[in-house]
C-alpha cells in the first residue's frame, strides 16, 4: 500500500528544485528519499515523471505515492539514566553529551528511547509513535541537560499543550563567541539579512518573566552569579529549513519560517567569549544555535552553525546545557522546577577561559 500525497506549487516556489521544495513541503520525507521516489516514478508533476533537478513553476501539481513505512522494532537497552524525578505520570531525565534522544538512521541503538523502554518496561506514552515513545520535546545529541518524558497519554497531552502556549520554563546555558558591550554593535547581522531578525535590549524583569507575566521560581542569583545587573536582550527571527542545505535551519522570512523568540542574559565575558543564559519563549529546531549564529555570536563548538575550525581542540559538539526546566504537573497542577548543574567539560572550559569558577545552576 502507498499513501498518495498531493502538493500544489505557488508563485513563491518558482525556480526551486523539486526535491528541495518537496522536502520543505513535507519534512517527513528526506531529500534523499524524495530522490529515490522520483527515480522509481512514484513522484509525478502534472501526471508526468521528472528528474530531481526539475524546477518548480507556479501551479504545478505534484503527486507522491509514498509507500507505507515499516517502523523498526526498537529494543530496550539497559543503559544508565540520571533521573531527577519520577512518578506514575512522567519522569525528568538529565541527558549526557553524545546521547541521541530517539532512534534514527545511523543511531538505531544506544538512544534515550532505548534506555527508557528498558527502565519503564513499556509504560510510555504512545502519542508520538513507536520511534518516540514518551518524547514530548527533544534536545540535540551533543546538548546536555533536562528532558521531561511522559509515561501516560494524559501527561503527554498536558505537556504538549504547555509547550504550545509557551508556559514551560526552559533555560539553557551556553558559551558563545564574542564579547557583549550593551549596544547595537553586539549584533553583527549581515546588512542584507538585518530585516529578518529583530533584537532589542530588555531589563532583567523582562528576562525573568514567564509568558503570563509572573516570575518563575528562578531568582536573579539562580546560576550562582553575583552581579548588580546583567545585559539582557530579546531576539525574534523566524526559523525554517535552509533552502540549499536541508540539514540546517536558518533565520528566514514569514513564508518559509515559524515564529521564534529567544531571551538572552549575558552573565560574564572573558578571553573573547561570553557565558549566556537563554530562555526559550518558543522551541524551534536548533533555535538558540541559529539565533546566536545569525547575530554573529555562534555557540562554541557548534559544528553546523559555528566557524569551521573550533578554537578548542578536541571539543565535541556545541557547548549548550539545558539547565532549568519547569512545568505544571499534568495531574496535580503543581508547578515543578528542576535544575541540572553544568557538566564537568563545561566547567573546565569556563576555568580555561578565566571565568569565575563558581557556577552552579
Amino acid at each position: 500500500m502507498a499513501d498518495k500525497k498531493v502538493f500544489i506549487a505557488e508563485e513563491k516556489d518558482e525556480g526551486l528544485r523539486i526535491d528541495a521544495w518537496l522536502n520543505d513541503a513535507d519534512p517527513s520525507l528526506s531529500r534523499s528519499y524524495i530522490q529515490k521516489l522520483i527515480k522509481s516514478g512514484d513522484i509525478l508533476v502534472n501526471d508526468q515523471p521528472v528528474k530531481s533537478s526539475f524546477r518548480m513553476r507556479a501551479g504545478d501539481v505534484v503527486s507522491a505515492a509514498v509507500p507505507d513505512s515499516q517502523d523498526p522494532e526498537i529494543m530496550p537497552e539497559d543503559i544508565p539514566l540520571d533521573i531527577l524525578y519520577e512518578d506514575s505520570e512522567l519522569l525528568v531525565v538529565d541527558k549526557p553529551k553524545g546521547m541521541v534522544v530517539h532512534p534514527a538512521a545511523g543511531h538505531e541503538s544506544g538512544t534515550l528511547v532505548n534506555a527508557l523502554l528498558y527502565h519503564c518496561r513499556g509504560s510510555l506514552s504512545g502519542i508520538n509513535g513507536v520511534l518516540r515513545p514518551g518524547i514530548v520535546h527533544r534536545i540535540d545529541r551533543d546538548t546536555t541537560g533536562l528532558l521531561v518524558v511522559c509515561k501516560t497519554d494524559r501527561a503527554h497531552r498536558s505537556l504538549a499543550e504547555q509547550l504550545a502556549d509557551h508556559s514551560i520554563t526552559r533555560r539553557y546555558y551556553t558559551i558563545v563567541h564574542g564579547v557583549f558591550h550593551g549596544d547595537d554593535s553586539d549584533f553583527h547581522i549581515l546588512p542584507a539579512e538585518r530585516h529578518l531578525i529583530n533584537c532589542r535590549w530588555e531589563d532583567e524583569e523582562a528576562f525573568l518573566q514567564t509568558r503570563d507575566g509572573a516570575h518563575s521560581d528562578v531568582d536573579e542569583q539562580s546560576s550562582g552569579f553575583r552581579a548588580d545587573s546583567f545585559l539582557c536582550f530579546r531576539a525574534e527571527g523566524r526559523i525554517g529549513r535552509h533552502m540549499t542545505d536541508r540539514k540546517k535551519m536558518t533565520v528566514t522570512d514569514a513564508a518559509h519560517g515559524k515564529e521564534a523568540v529567544t531571551h538572552v542574559r549575558i552573565l560574564q565575558s572573558a578571553d573573547g567569549f561570553s557565558l549566556a543564559e537563554c530562555r526559550l519563549e518558543t522551541g524551534r529546531t536548533h533555535q538558540i544555535r541559529v539565533h546566536m549564529s545569525h547575530l554573529g555570536h555562534p555557540v562554541l563548538g557548534d559544528p553546523v552553525y559555528g566557524p569551521k575550525k573550533c578554537p578548542v581542540p578536541g571539543l565535541e559538539g556545541q557547548t549548550l546545557h539545558a539547565g532549568i526546566l519547569g512545568f505544571q504537573h499534568p495531574v496535580t497542577g503543581e508547578y515543578m522546577e528542576f535544575r541540572s548543574s553544568l557538566p564537568p567539560y563545561f566547567n573546565s572550559l569556563l576555568k580555561k577561559f578565566g571565568f569565575s569558577y563558581n557556577y552552579v545552576v
